[in-house]
């Protein structure tokens, strides 16, 4: 939990304006950025899920989202019992629970969650040669 709050607050220290916007609740764009993700949450974490948004970033055809995957009515996802832990792909004790990030490209009509995460411990969208890609919605991880 630590880790999401130091995580959330290094993406919201500074924002250059208009850089980026985050699409409202209600909207196509995010209604397509959290099904696009939906269908590697839940195969890793079992259906249904649903989200709690932290962070939702779109600049032109890239996005970056920071969400928590809960199950409907918010109930808490025993890692231990998803499809992702019976398999052995996730062990809780060395996750951040059920956070995920993605970074999004859009093809097309279509949002695609072309690198994700569940459970990261680290900023692994820092990486550089996603930065070159990303920048535009990860400005405080990725600077010039």
């Amino acid at each position: 939990m630590m880790r999401r709050v130091l995580m959330m607050a290094a993406l919201g220290l500074a924002t250059a304006a208009g850089a980026w916007e985050e699409p409202a609740r209600g909207t196509a764009d995010r209604k397509a950025l959290m099904d696009a993700l939906r269908p590697h949450a839940e195969w890793m974490l079992g259906a249904p899920v649903e989200f709690v948004v932290y962070e939702l970033r779109r600049a032109g055809d890239v996005a970056f989202a920071s969400v928590d995957a809960q199950r409907p009515g918010g109930a808490q996802i025993d890692i231990s019992q998803t499809p992702g832990g019976l398999r052995g792909e996730l062990d809780e004790e060395y996750m951040d629970g059920s956070t995920l990030q993605a970074l999004y490209r859009k093809v097309g009509q279509t949002w695609v969650a072309v690198h994700w995460e569940i459970g990261a411990t680290d900023a692994w969208y820092s990486d550089p040669a996603l930065c070159a890609e990303y920048r535009s919605v990860l400005l405080e991880i990725c600077p010039d």
